[in-house]
């Protein structure tokens, strides 16, 4: 299977956000809270962050299966939202994704991310891609996050 991961662009926002919103349904689920922010996320909002941050987009044929974005905060980048469509899991894509956008950021000297307590996989990718925990916070009643950074 041929996938390429490149930089996305605002004309990939729509089709973006429609990934987003079948990915982040698992997560929903773990923490059984329709509410997160991936999922009441609008077009104009994601369309607003293109102008301050780098997507990437994972293509199969002339498919987006896969996202992830990042911005760089003085010496940090702040990645978020990674994700691929639930049918390519387990194919890598989500790691190929964290090694292009981290090398996207050279200059970077810390790189910062955060998911679910209760999403094992994706703590368990992290780790594997050198990132520790270093704080968690609350952001409803259903949802704590924990955040794991990584120092180059």
């Amino acid at each position: 299977m041929d996938i390429f991961i490149i930089q996305a662009e605002a004309e990939d926002a729509a089709e973006i956000l429609a990934l987003q919103k079948v990915a982040y349904q698992t997560e929903a689920k773990l923490n059984d809270d329709w509410t997160i922010p991936p999922l009441t996320q609008t077009l104009p909002e994601i369309e607003a962050e293109f102008e301050t941050k780098t997507f990437l987009k994972a293509m199969h044929e002339d498919k987006i299966i896969g996202s992830v974005r990042a911005v760089l905060d003085s010496d940090t980048c702040h990645i978020g939202r990674l994700m691929v469509f639930p049918e390519y899991q387990g194919k890598k894509i989500g790691t190929r994704m964290m090694e292009k956008i981290e090398a996207a950021f050279p200059n970077a000297e810390r790189f910062e991310l955060f998911t679910g307590t209760r999403s094992a996989h994706n703590i368990r990718l992290y780790k594997r891609l050198g990132y520790q925990e270093c704080r968690e916070m609350d952001i409803s009643p259903k949802v704590r996050l924990v955040f794991m950074e990584k120092r180059q």
